[in-house]
């Protein structure tokens, strides 16, 4: 069963929490939002499921830093290298995006490489807010020293789930928002099958000889490991691997971040973040147009069942975004419940 909750309730009551933490006002509701996300999208797995069991323990263990400030630490115009400072990485990830859009607007590209982030939440949400500004915008983040899944062929977890997200403008129509972790699936998805007692396919996780393995509990007790994108050798994971170890250089080496292959101690302390903006309008005219025009050719294509249009990614989490803000966020009982446990005063619609 399902609590719909009107969709600025949700966000007042998030943005309170963590105003109670001590995060300031403005970056309290920027973090809301980001967190608000992966409901109000549909990515669940991404959204205020993590509220009491990631960002608030990062509070208690003293992991994050609720008022600090972001530090530039060296600026060359286009490129910035910046340190978060352990600030709630649902805020500082949008930050370096706006200063690299910003810079973009300016130069035609902006680069900020980050330092020193805690856990992002979305990439794409992060990435969506170039979009926003008719930019076409790249995130990566790395896990900082978590170590989660190994190399095909090895036996020691080296990288974390490493996620990548582009995001571009498509007219009147959602933003194309790739969000994807490098591995076959993100570590929420498979907590989720585990508190809900469901098995997982093969191919999600595999045992330290490559054994598949199906029970989902298995990868907190560290009887499985995650898989790349792909899989297996044969069917292609160097492909996922690869992209994660492009995630580690870009968002991690680049800034300086903590690498997992590198670090003493695998949690995610110490992310790195990397905000690619491309500006295309500053170099030429008519990208708007353009990109409306591309992703209405891929929605125009005929597809196989008249039932199931063909669309993009981005596009039907831009539609169930846009009915959940009008009619609400549909949560689960048991979800709704906790977040009553530590916001009495969130009300359900009607």
């Amino acid at each position: 069963m399902t609590v719909l909750v009107p969709y600025p309730t949700l966000l007042d009551t998030v943005a309170g929490v963590f105003r109670a933490r001590g995060v300031p006002p403005d970056r309290a509701a920027t973090a809301a939002e980001a967190l608000c996300h992966g409901d109000l999208t549909g990515m669940s797995t991404h959204g205020l499921v993590n509220l009491t069991r990631l960002y608030l323990p990062l509070f208690d263990s003293g992991r994050t830093e609720a008022a600090a400030d972001m530090a530039v630490l060296a600026d060359r115009g286009a490129s910035v290298l910046a340190d978060a400072r352990r600030t709630l990485g649902l805020w500082s990830a949008s930050q370096a995006v706006e200063l690299a859009s910003a810079r973009a607007a300016r130069y035609g590209v902006g680069v900020v490489a980050l330092r020193g982030a805690t856990h992002i939440g979305c990439a794409g949400y992060h990435a969506a807010r170039a979009a926003a500004h008719g930019m076409v915008g790249l995130v990566a983040s790395n896990c900082g020293g978590q170590r989660i899944a190994p190399a095909p062929g090895g036996r020691e977890p080296l990288l974390g789930t490493n996620p990548l997200a582009v995001a571009c403008p498509a007219g009147d129509r959602p933003p194309f928002v790739l969000d994807m972790s490098t591995t076959v699936v993100p570590t929420g998805r498979v907590r989720a099958a585990a508190r809900a007692g469901e098995p997982i396919p093969p191919g999600w996780l595999a045992d330290e000889d490559g054994t598949p393995v199906t029970d989902p509990a298995a990868f907190d007790r560290g009887d499985g490991r995650l898989l790349w994108l792909g899989g297996t050798p044969e069917t292609g994971a160097y492909k996922g691997f690869g992209l994660g170890l492009l995630v580690e250089v870009l968002a991690a080496l680049v800034p300086g971040a903590a690498t997992g292959p590198l670090s003493s101690v695998s949690r995610d302390d110490d992310i790195g973040v990397m905000a690619l903006v491309f500006a295309p309008s500053a170099l030429r005219s008519g990208f708007g147009a353009d990109a409306a025009a591309l992703f209405s050719a891929i929605t125009g294509t005929p597809p196989l069942d008249p039932r199931r249009p063909v669309t993009y990614p981005g596009w039907r989490e831009g539609e169930r975004a846009r009915w959940r803000r009008v009619h609400g966020v549909p949560l689960p009982d048991e979800l709704y419940e906790e977040l009553r446990g530590i916001a009495p005063t969130l009300q359900a619609v009607g």
